[in-house]
C-alpha cells in the first residue's frame, strides 16, 4: 500500500504540479506586492485630493462600510492579469515543451466537434459515426482540404 502511495508521488507529473503551485504561489506574494505597492497608490491618486482611493462614497463620509472602492478592483484585475501571464509563462510553457519532448501534447487544441441532429448535443467527435448520447447515426462529414 505504502509503495504504490510512494510511486504516485514520485510520477513525474505530480512532482511537476507541486513545483508549479509552490513557483506560483512565490510568485503571487511578488505580484501583490507589485500591485498594493504600486499600482495601487497611482490609481488612488488618479482620484486626487484627499480621497482614500479611486471610487465614490455612497453612504455618510468615511464610512469605510459604503465606499465603492473601483481602484481595489482594477487593482485585483491587473494582479489577476499578471499573475495568469507569470503562470503561463513560467509554468504552463516550459511544461508543454517538457511533454512534447516526452512525445505527450498537453494543453493542444481542442478536438473539432459537430451537433446531433437528433437530441442537439454539442459535444460530439467530428470523427464519431453514432451520437454518445441517443445513439443516432451521425452524418459523415465532409473531408477537409489539406493546406
Amino acid at each position: 500500500m505504502l509503495k504504490g502511495f510512494k510511486n504516485f508521488l514520485m510520477r513525474g507529473d505530480v512532482i511537476m504540479a507541486a513545483v508549479g503551485l509552490i513557483i506560483a504561489l512565490a510568485f503571487s506574494t511578488l505580484i501583490l506586492a507589485f500591485t498594493d505597492n504600486v499600482i495601487n497608490p497611482i490609481i488612488a491618486r488618479a482620484q486626487g485630493g484627499k480621497s482614500a482611493g479611486l471610487g465614490w462614497q455612497l453612504g455618510q463620509a468615511g464610512n469605510k462600510a459604503t465606499y465603492l472602492n473601483a481602484g481595489s478592483f482594477i487593482s485585483a484585475l491587473i494582479y489577476f492579469v499578471i499573475f495568469m501571464a507569470v503562470v503561463y509563462f513560467v509554468i504552463v510553457l516550459p511544461y508543454k515543451a517538457i511533454q512534447a519532448r516526452r512525445g505527450v501534447t498537453v494543453f493542444g487544441d481542442p478536438t473539432p466537434v459537430k451537433t446531433c441532429p437528433a437530441c442537439l448535443s454539442a459535444d460530439i467527435p467530428e470523427a464519431a459515426a453514432k451520437c454518445r448520447y441517443c445513439g443516432t447515426d451521425q452524418p459523415a462529414m465532409p473531408e477537409r482540404a489539406a493546406g
